[in-house]
């Protein structure tokens, strides 16, 4: 279930959580009507650049446009011919697996089978009220609810048992997705247990680099791995995927000066930042930038070329429009991305286009 059916090729993504940030540039805050244009613009500009998957994430709150993938997805399909539409993350947890299947399901016949599922724990933990459910049952829900969704991709009837959701007695599982399977993976951010669980159920893994070393992450892509192997998969179907904030321009002193304002307001705002909320410096912003996909094309392609020789993985996904980023910068970012950066790429690790 890992596949995506471009087995061979090096793989470049978008993706966008939809965050609704203040501007530092001007002070104002687009509402989520014109944040959903704009995504949906993006995608578009994607798909005719040659990107080969576009993500949008689920949050459940007042300062994120998006909380239901698949609508959106579904949209962008209308709005694009070739590019594969997946869930960036689909928090599987606080969700009912079949209604997530049905809904993905639906969005592969829409796109002619251009659909994938990234399922995870969730960083935020506001659909946990929200939905009903326990924080006490963290992991096990999440658990669970993975080896259901695994096993409705598998057939159109489903017979399943478990603990934290009423059992499935010959099922029937409708509609069925127009390819034979969608592509699922699994969102892994900094544990092993994620990772193993990804493998043990033969789902692929999207390895989040939200900064430090790389070599701080290669536990987790073995971890993944070794599980998937002891679960009988060949190492062959266990693929990973690199993801985290990028942002390309045509020379890195002109990249850092473009994406160091929203990502300052998007530190401080959606990743802890500091206590007080007070912006990041430029300084902190630099040295924070050395360990992320910031800077020129061939910055860019070094990274993920050095990258790839510690977690041999086959898709690298790129976060770029966040704090509030001109729309025009993230579109030009996404073409330098495709047109530039992976040519150099798929060039170094000899793969095909």
């Amino acid at each position: 279930m890992g596949s995506s059916g471009n087995d061979g090729n090096f793989e470049f993504g978008i993706y966008t959580l939809g965050d609704l940030a203040v501007d530092p540039r001007t002070g104002g805050l687009k509402n989520a009507g014109e944040r959903m244009k704009e995504i949906i613009r993006s995608a578009k500009v994607a798909d005719e650049a040659g990107i080969d998957v576009f993500g949008v994430g689920e949050h459940h709150r007042l300062d994120f446009a998006l909380s239901s993938p698949p609508v959106v997805l579904a949209a962008i399909a209308q709005a694009t011919s070739r590019i594969r539409l997946t869930s960036a993350t689909t928090v599987l947890g606080t969700a009912d697996p079949v209604r997530v299947f049905e809904d993905f399901a639906t969005l592969d016949l829409i796109s002619d089978g251009r659909a994938e599922i990234i399922a995870g724990r969730g960083a935020y933990i506001e659909s946990f009220p929200l939905f009903g459910f326990e924080l006490d049952d963290y992991k096990e829900l999440f658990a669970e609810k993975l080896e259901l969704m695994r096993q409705l991709n598998l057939s159109e009837r489903v017979t399943w048992s478990g603990r934290l959701r009423s059992p499935l007695e010959d099922a029937e599982i409708a509609p069925r997705p127009a390819q034979p399977a969608i592509p699922l993976w699994v969102g892994v951010g900094s544990t092993a247990e994620s990772a193993a669980l990804a493998g043990r159920q033969g789902a692929g893994m999207a390895l989040a680099l939200l900064g430090g070393e790389p070599t701080k992450y290669k536990h987790l892509v073995d971890s993944y791995k070794e599980a998937g192997i002891a679960a009988g998969y060949r190492e062959e179907e266990l693929r990973v995927a690199i993801t985290g904030h990028c942002y390309v321009a045509k020379t890195t002193e002109q990249a850092l000066d473009e994406f160091y304002a929203g990502y300052s307001v998007y530190y401080s705002q959606f990743m802890g930042g500091k206590e007080n909320g007070t912006p990041l410096s430029r300084e902190d912003f630099e040295k924070l930038a050395g360990a992320l996909a910031i800077g020129s094309p061939e910055l860019i392609a070094e990274k993920i070329i050095a990258q790839h020789k510690l977690f041999g993985h086959s898709r690298f996904m790129a976060q770029m429009d966040i704090g509030g980023m001109p729309a025009a910068q993230v579109e030009s970012s996404i073409r330098l991305l495709a047109k530039e950066v992976a040519p150099l790429v798929r060039e170094a690790l000899q793969v095909k286009v």
